[in-house]
């Protein structure tokens, strides 16, 4: 087995460019012979359809040799390995897009041809799976997969904010661009996401997947493999993460109407899979103003990540994604708390408290806007815009014109919000409590030393409470619903009206019913010491 020999090799310790002034030289003598033994076994394995151990040289064995060998340096270049592997085609087209995503990660950053050249092996790859009347015999992992489509959308996101900063490039540059604007065209990305959907049935397959039904009886030809099946699925996900790149977070939630978020899957083992989904879906809940579920999805997920940690350890961009798509919900989380309080797991809480996140939630519920953007901008996408800048432009940095946009969307909203945390805390104290008094709290809270109007206090104040009741107000998923779809109804902790001028308050959390709580973990432990005894016996 290939296990055996990843430690045969000692580390590579340096590997140049050729001799300047030699002008015929042997490429092979400038591969690493790691390099030359892992290559042609890769392909056999490929080839062969040994799925187990080509996740095994997928997951650990390039990783290795990356780490090893080419920490700061691109692996070969294709016309370097070719002869190692016969010139497979589509061997090459796989080993060139692991060789770009290799650039885009441990390298400083992607130069415009090595950008071109991911795209142009994207679209050779898409058509050899895509283009065939039958489907091609191709069996790869599922993570190498989802990372597959993922990468692609990085990618593109990665060319749209490079293509947006005018300000570093030169007439040539812009010019050149300009006229090769098909190359990471948006709608060239749409369009390759949605062929992957519906060639895949994959919609189709989710529905009679939910209704108990079997999926294969609707895939066709193509999505019954495993290869179609699972990079529909995955596209679907990288549609979710364009839209909500794109600000458009109802088209972002109605692509998942046949995925089951908050219930785990055949379609949904791969943990970076989870994780990005649970982050734009939560996103996406929020700034739909849909506060509970979002609390639900990253409550969820970050449950779902403290219990498989120890996946998350080993250094890798995929992990470090990861990691910092985890602390991007905490940060989440935190906003949407203070912007709608409700009861969540308590080693939930006890992260919070560990990360310091109270302090920042402690300013935010006074009404600090400055931590609510901070808070907002740290964890949000990375926006981009739809369209890339004309050619009469500025030469100014356009990249963050979406995220200064979303974030102004968001402080609209937070602004309109700002005074409830004050209202609520005041109403928590009372179960009645005159107009006239909690304008008077509210103002010599805020204005202690401002002569004010009592009757203009208290007409704004009305305004406030007409405020909280309406945002107090969401729809709320229901199990067995789309992720659109809910019930409309209240997350106050608590309720209130106003009978003329006086303010009736009423506590709607219902009591912890602690009996139930002991009675269940007394079960709990008579059981476990059954178990010991018969161990015992």
């Amino acid at each position: 087995m290939y296990e055996d020999y990843n430690d045969q090799y000692e580390p590579y310790d340096g590997y140049g460019p050729p001799d300047v002034h030699t002008e015929s030289y042997d490429r092979y003598r400038h591969v690493p012979d790691a390099v030359k033994k892992f290559l042609p076994y890769f392909r056999s394995c490929i080839n062969e359809g040994m799925i187990f151990e080509i996740q095994n040289l997928y997951e650990n064995t390039f990783p290795k040799i990356s780490e090893q060998l080419f920490e700061k340096q691109s692996w070969p270049e294709e016309a370097d390995i070719a002869h190692l592997v016969e010139n497979d085609t589509v061997f090459l087209i796989l080993y060139k897009e692991l060789y770009y995503r290799h650039i885009y990660a441990r390298m400083q950053g992607p130069n415009l041809e090595q950008r071109f050249g991911s795209f142009y092996n994207y679209c050779d790859l898409f058509n050899y799976i895509l283009k065939p009347e039958e489907p091609v015999q191709l069996e790869l992992p599922d993570q190498w997969l989802w990372e597959l489509i993922d990468e692609f959308v990085y990618q593109f996101q990665s060319f749209s904010q490079y293509r947006a900063n005018l300000s570093n490039k030169t007439d040539e540059e812009i010019e050149y661009l300009n006229t090769h604007d098909k190359i990471w065209d948006i709608l060239c990305v749409l369009n390759v996401l949605h062929y992957l959907v519906d060639k895949s049935k994959i919609k189709s397959q989710l529905e009679v997947y939910a209704s108990g039904g079997d999926p294969d009886s609707v895939a066709g030809a193509f999505g019954k493999l495993s290869l179609y099946k699972m990079l529909g699925y995955f596209a679907l996900i990288g549609l979710l993460r364009l839209h909500s790149l794109l600000g458009d977070y109802y088209q972002a939630i109605k692509v998942l109407e046949n995925v089951e978020i908050y219930k785990k899957s055949a379609y949904s083992h791969v943990p970076g899979c989870q994780i990005s989904t649970a982050y734009y879906v939560g996103f996406a809940y929020m700034m739909m103003r849909r506060y509970a579920d979002a609390i639900r999805t990253f409550s969820g997920i970050l449950l779902y990540i403290q219990r498989t940690k120890q996946l998350f350890t080993t250094r890798s961009y995929q992990n470090d994604q990861i990691n910092k798509q985890t602390e991007q919900m905490y940060d989440l989380l935190a906003i949407c708390l203070v912007l709608h309080p409700q009861c969540i797991d308590e080693s939930l809480q006890q992260a919070l408290r560990e990360r310091n996140y109270h302090e920042k939630m402690y300013k935010m519920q006074y009404g600090d806007l400055v931590e609510f953007e901070s808070c907002f901008l740290f964890a949000c996408p990375k926006f981009l815009s739809s369209t890339a800048p004309t050619p009469d432009s500025k030469r100014e940095d356009f990249t963050r014109n979406a995220i200064k946009h979303q974030a102004q969307v968001f402080m609209d909203e937070v602004v309109q919000q700002k005074m409830l945390p004050t209202i609520r805390s005041y109403l928590k104290l009372y179960t009645t409590l005159p107009l006239s008094k909690l304008a008077t709290f509210m103002c010599s809270s805020s204005r202690p030393d401002e002569n004010w109007d009592l009757d203009k206090e208290v007409a704004s104040l009305t305004i406030h409470l007409l405020c909280f009741k309406h945002k107090m107000k969401n729809i709320v998923w229901t199990k067995g619903a789309s992720g659109l779809d809910g019930k409309f109804q209240s997350g106050s902790e608590l309720d209130f009206y106003i009978d003329h001028d006086m303010i009736h308050i009423a506590d709607t959390k219902v009591a912890h019913r602690y009996g139930d709580f002991f009675i269940r973990k007394i079960l709990k432990f008579e059981e476990l010491n059954r178990k010991l005894h018969l161990i015992k016996i």
